[in-house]
């Protein structure tokens, strides 16, 4: 199994079928290529396949399997659930804290601004798409902002900006000793160890964001007086009624799943659209006129014209089929023996769901590899064709904070920019190992101030 792991899986799928077993080591998995496969199991065994698989290096990562992405189903999980879609990710929670992500977007555009100013300019796009989305998910979750300019010497800053990319190569990563018992004796890759290593690093950080709230005036912080709460705050709240269950240990572990779910995600997601604008200069040309007549010269489009703009939405839409952030969906585990597609699977059988080579499947989509918006157009149902936040009861429950992020980055940079690629080649679309299928090549452009626009980011 070579990586990507998606494209060895699709290969094998060519092979034997849309539905196959194969063996990672003592652990059986169940492999779904096709939208009738996953249906099949999806209305008849979502309730068998709503565990995950324990990873034992994972523990260390998910305070001992307790977090929302790595709990086992139960009450445990279904309290996450609720808590996430009420507290964190709720329409009215979203619209509080709409001004962190347009004072986020219109930092970015304002770094963009001060390096093109005098004309075309390149520019690497990854690591600021990055600070993009890691500074809104963690105002949203402490109040704090831990990367740009003005906190680059900070010391807090510095080491969580270390201690984060280190999360995300160990995440990445897979440990064989998860699949080969006993490889774990002897901890083979040292992988455990450096899981454990950094976890006590992060929780030492975390448990410091968590204290720093509980210090100050709670009247000041929960009760607000008109400030926005963090999502902190508001954990914080539901500890002091219930302070058994929302210990700081579940604080700490949501705000970690926030982490590690809301970012790359979102900005791996942005840097795939321009990549794909960049070498369909016609359909940017489409983008930037429907912006145009709908937003003006006058100012910055926000949040509340994205909804106006269902060109953008086929944008994203697109590149969320070609390029998911996660082209193999989180694992599922089952508990049961259970039937699917008439074979037998047994209890204890891992699931993996290749998204990506559905979304590329010829016999579901016309043209499958092309970059094409407007078959998004037609608004027919996308049901088990198009997944890239998942699928059932443990589908992503970040779909439309997601949305919104990387709706508005895009709006931004189609709206105040003219971009370019820094040759004529074309821009390279293949991809990198990791969980959220990175590109193999950060993303270089060209981009300078549109000239209608130059007075409103002067005034940035």
């Amino acid at each position: 199994m070579k990586h990507p792991i998606h494209r060895a899986l699709e290969n094998l799928s060519k092979k034997y079928g849309p539905i196959f077993t194969l063996r990672f080591g003592s652990r059986p998995v169940l492999v779904l290529s096709s939208p009738s496969a996953v249906e099949d199991l999806f209305s008849k065994n979502d309730l068998i396949f709503a565990n995950r698989p324990r990873f034992p290096s994972a523990k260390h990562l998910s305070y001992n399997y307790t977090t929302l992405g790595a709990a086992p189903y139960g009450d445990h999980w279904r309290n996450l659930r609720r808590l996430s879609t009420l507290e964190i990710f709720s329409t009215t929670k979203l619209n509080a804290l709409l001004g962190i992500r347009q004072e986020e977007a219109r930092s970015l555009l304002k770094n963009l601004f001060q390096n093109s100013r005098n004309g075309f300019a390149k520019v690497e796009m990854k690591s600021r798409l990055s600070e993009l989305s890691f500074n809104i998910i963690m105002r949203m979750v402490s109040g704090k902002r831990y990367f740009g300019a003005e906190v680059e010497d900070s010391k807090e800053a510095r080491e969580f900006r270390i201690l984060i990319q280190d999360i995300f190569e160990l995440s990445g990563a897979s440990n064989p000793g998860d699949f080969v018992p006993f490889l774990r004796w002897i901890d083979f890759g040292k992988v455990e160890k450096r899981m454990s290593r950094i976890q006590k690093k992060m929780d030492a950080v975390l448990q410091g964001l968590i204290d720093e709230k509980r210090s100050e005036d709670k009247q000041a912080s929960r009760q607000n007086g008109g400030k926005t709460m963090s999502m902190i705050d508001s954990m914080l709240g539901l500890q002091d009624s219930d302070p058994e269950y929302y210990s700081d240990e579940i604080i700490k572990g949501t705000v970690l799943t926030m982490l590690s779910a809301g970012t790359d995600t979102s900005s791996v997601t942005i840097e795939w659209a321009m990549s794909l604008l960049l070498n369909h200069p016609n359909v940017l040309d489409k983008a930037r006129a429907e912006l145009d007549a709908i937003v003006g010269e006058n100012r910055l489009a926000d949040e509340s014209d994205l909804s106006k703009l269902p060109y953008l939405q086929n944008i994203i839409n697109e590149t969320l089929r070609l390029f998911p952030a996660g082209p193999l969906l989180v694992p599922h585990e089952s508990s049961d023996d259970c039937i699917v597609g008439g074979y037998d699977v047994a209890s204890g059988t891992m699931l993996l769901v290749n998204a990506w080579a559905i979304h590329r499947d010829p016999k579901v989509w016309e043209d499958p590899t092309s970059f094409r918006p407007e078959r998004f157009e037609v608004g027919e149902n996308q049901a088990y064709r198009f997944m890239p936040f998942g699928i059932g009861r443990r589908s992503c429950p970040g779909a439309g904070l997601a949305n919104r992020v990387v709706g508005l980055a895009l709006v931004a940079l189609i709206q105040c920019f003219d971009w370019v690629r820094i040759s004529d080649d074309m821009v390279d679309l293949s991809e990198g190992q990791g969980l959220t299928m990175p590109k193999s090549k950060p993303l270089e452009a060209m981009c300078r101030p549109r000239e209608m626009m130059i007075n409103v980011l002067s005034e940035l």
